[in-house]
């Protein structure tokens, strides 16, 4: 029997046994294997946030924290660009993988697939990034950053651009490497640059005293050392992931699947970007009170979100594997598994974080003030968190099946709609029209999903159909 063969899962053997999750193992298993550890990743990432902004907040200046506040809708578009090729490759890999099961042929173009998505991800890094720091002037003034908070924002975005090649390849290895169903190793690397940037704040903001800048660069050389480790993981444990250049190609058969289904991920890092500044600048009219306890109060709100995305992140390997190989009944279990996972996180973790907002929220700051904003806030971003949960995870069923159109609306709904709801909330309701825009917003993109899945499914009954084994052998005999 072959050692690595999905449905034999053989002890030492990772790449066997990370297959076995997508392919034949009970759904309950496959789902604490391949969405715990996202999950875990991701809640690590959202601590380090708080933190990060706790040691920027040590240093008693809110110039600071308003610098990355500025900054921070800036760097979800720099990592867009790598989540383009990352998500966009990593779901055409899953769905190569389920189908080489009954066409092995099809596993030959894992290896173009991989080595466009890596090398178009860090060239994309430097076209951006190289752009960013030309216009780096009118960049911080866009961004909504002004006064004393100029300066510092300024610093934080030049060292973040320099990064951009880094982050985008980071970000990509991370997806590749979820698409063999390896969660383990890319929690593991999360948490090397978890545990880097911590160790870099403490020594570029404490000890060398560089501020946000110092923030920045934690971030960059974090990121730096977790690509590292993926690409070695890759490098020795990937049967058909390649990351050689020579298998670079801009074929069509490659370059349409992963950046028709990507995209949307770059859409909406877009349109976040545009909301953010469109929020900050809206609630920057208010004082740097509501701007300061806004920073605050959504890194908080990150924990739980973090959670419910490990889930609806974490199943997308599982959908397209079992979508590419024609596997209905396991695609419905994933998903109806799934669907159960994150209405009780969403649930459950908002409920936890809402009784202790209070206690959780004077950790940061002791302003009166800033706290009674930064509260509201809270519990508007964990209202809107309970209904991203279930439009996250459609969006990966679309993003799963390659269904480019839906993918790419749910991506962009968001913006498309926040930018008039909040502009009209700022106008009839002033500050609390603005912190209860995103959660109205969320809610009509999550009709929105449930509307155009209905639309779609049966064009994905009809791919499922013709991924099917019974399909694959009426290929054979007509070949």
């Amino acid at each position: 029997m072959n050692p690595t063969s999905p449905e034999s899962p053989v002890q030492g053997d990772a790449v066997g046994t990370n297959r076995w999750y997508l392919s034949g193992a009970p759904i309950i298993r496959s789902l604490v294997h391949l969405c715990v550890p996202m999950a875990a990743g991701m809640v690590i990432s959202a601590l380090y946030n708080v933190i990060n902004a706790g040691f920027i907040g040590s240093l008693h200046d809110s110039t600071l924290l308003a610098a990355i506040t500025f900054g921070t809708p800036l760097l979800g578009l720099v990592l867009a660009f790598g989540g383009v090729f990352g998500v966009g490759g990593s779901a055409l890999i899953s769905r190569l993988l389920g189908a080489a099961e009954h066409d092995p042929a099809k596993a030959a173009e894992i290896r173009h697939v991989s080595s466009f998505s890596v090398w178009g991800s860090v060239l994309a890094g430097v076209v951006v990034g190289g752009l960013g720091l030309l216009l780096l002037d009118p960049l911080v003034a866009l961004l909504g950053a002004d006064g004393a908070a100029a300066s510092p924002t300024k610093a934080f975005v030049a060292v973040m651009l320099a990064s951009v090649p880094v982050l985008c390849a980071a970000l990509c290895l991370e997806h590749l490497v979820r698409s063999e169903g390896a969660a383990r190793q890319a929690m593991i690397g999360l948490i090397v640059s978890t545990i880097a940037n911590l160790v870099f704040d403490v020594l570029f903001i404490l000890v060398l005293h560089w501020g946000v800048a110092g923030a920045a660069l934690a971030v960059g050389l974090g990121n730096l050392l977790s690509a590292a480790y993926w690409a070695l993981w890759l490098h020795r444990n990937s049967e058909h992931v390649s990351l050689a250049p020579r298998w670079f190609t801009l074929r069509l058969s490659v370059v349409k699947p992963v950046l028709g289904v990507g995209v949307g991920q770059l859409f909406q890092s877009a349109f976040i970007v545009v909301t953010a500044l469109v929020l900050n600048n809206l609630a920057a009219a208010y004082g740097d009170d509501p701007l300061a306890a806004m920073g605050v109060a959504v890194r908080i709100a990150q924990v739980p979100e973090f959670l419910v995305m490990g889930v609806t992140i974490g199943v997308l390997p599982l959908l397209a594997y079992s979508y590419g190989k024609g596997d209905r009944q396991r695609l419905t279990a994933a998903l109806r598994g799934s669907a159960i996972a994150v209405g009780g996180m969403a649930v459950g973790f908002s409920a936890l974080v809402f009784v202790f907002r209070e206690p959780v929220l004077s950790l940061f700051t002791a302003d009166h003030a800033v706290l009674a904003v930064a509260v509201t806030i809270l519990v508007a971003q964990l209202v809107a968190m309970v209904a991203n949960g279930f439009t996250g995870l459609i969006t990966s069923l679309f993003q799963a099946t390659g269904r480019v159109v839906p993918a790419t609306v749910m991506s962009t709904a968001q913006g498309v709609l926040f930018i008039p709801i909040v502009l009209l909330g700022n106008l009839w309701f002033g500050l609390a029209g603005i912190i209860w825009a995103l959660t109205l917003t969320e809610g009509i993109v999550l009709v929105v999903g449930i509307v155009m899945w209905f639309a779609t499914r049966q064009a994905i009954e009809r791919g499922l159909a013709e991924g099917s084994p019974e399909r694959a052998e009426e290929m054979l005999v007509e070949a």
